[in-house]
Parts: C-alpha cells; structure tokens; sequence
C-alpha cells in the first residue's frame, strides 16, 4: 500500500514537471528551429589554419537576414518611391507561375504583421441550424461582390494544432461578431478549445 503511494505520488510529480517543462520546450523548440533555418539562408564560413575545420559564428546568418531585411524595408519606405515597387510587382505579375506564389505569399503575411491585417474580427458562424453547431473563425473579406455574390461574408476557419485551415463563404445572417482580441482567439482555436483566458 505505501509502495503504491510512493508511486502514485512520484507519476504525480512526473505529470506537474511535464505540464512545466513540454511548454517550455516546445517552444524553445520551435524558436530554435526557426533561428537555424534563418542562419543557414547566409552561412558565412572564416577559414582557419585547418581546412576541414572553418570557423562559423552562430547568429551571423541571422543577424545578416534581420539587418537586411530591415534597410530593404527602410529603403522602399523612406528613399525609393511607392512607383518603383509597383514596376517590380508589375513586372512579377507577367511571370506566370512566379506571380502566383509571389502574390499569395505577400497578402498571407500582410495578412498577420502588415498594415492591413485580416486576421483582427473573430466572429462565431452558423454551421449547421437544425443541430445548433457553430464554428469560430476570422472574417478576412465582407464584401464579395469581386466574385458575383452578395450577402455574403469570407471567414478563414483555422485548424487546431496545425498550421492550416479553411475558407468559406457564408451568408451574413450566420455570422455573430466577437468582442474579443484575435490573439485570445486565436489561441483558443489552436488549442481545440482547451486555453481559454480566465475572467
């Protein structure tokens, strides 16, 4: 019987340390993988006495990417005018394969840090009436008369524990607007409902 408190007691401890230390080290994880991926795009090698072994300072890479990145933003803000983007654009957009991931790409980050972020109205859909089911999503377009349709809305529905999700188009009537911060609902969605900020 004490055998078996002392055990108890130990899968105890194991589940509060795992509840502790997986977070952490997911994300640690994550921040990781995505900071080697980014220094591998410039690897600078300092060559040293011994051939087989160059020098490679972690960071660099990194480094060179963010700074770079930083004076093209300054650079197309402050020196170059909007018109000579828009000829670079413009001459993308005659690139037939090029043009659609170049331009997919671009509105799916302007989608999340750009000035023009979709991803800001959580609203609460109608899915189906008869059986009462509602689905969480974000509204990204209120206005579909672009494709032909009226009365309706765009709302990207993202998928939980994923990097993924879909669109659908539905009728405004089933659509209820959420007062609340899209990274709260976000989160919500992400984590299949389980994280849910406490009043």
């Amino acid at each position: 019987m004490q055998e078996r408190t002392i055990l108890s007691r130990l899968l105890s401890y194991f589940v509060r340390g795992l509840l502790f230390v997986a977070p952490i080290g997911f994300t640690i994880f994550i921040l990781l993988g995505a900071f080697d991926f980014v220094d591998n795009i410039i690897r600078i090698r300092i060559p040293t006495e011994d051939p087989s072994r160059d020098l490679i300072i972690p960071g660099l890479g990194s480094l060179i990417v963010i700074l770079g990145t930083m004076i093209t933003g300054f650079t197309f803000s402050v020196l170059l005018p909007q018109t000579i983007q828009k000829l670079i654009e413009n001459a993308i957009g005659h690139l037939p394969l090029v043009r659609i991931f170049y331009f997919a790409f671009k509105d799916l980050i302007s989608a999340f840090v750009g000035d023009k972020r979709k991803f800001t109205q959580a609203a609460i859909v109608l899915i189906n009436k008869e059986a009462g089911v509602h689905k969480i999503g974000f509204v990204t377009q209120n206005d579909l008369t672009s494709l032909g349709v009226s009365n309706m809305v765009a709302v990207y529905f993202p998928h939980s524990y994923a990097f993924s999700g879909e669109l659908m188009l539905v009728p405004k009537e089933n659509v209820q607007m959420l007062d609340m911060p899209s990274a709260e609902v976000m989160k919500l969605i992400v984590s299949g409902g389980v994280s849910v900020k406490e009043s």
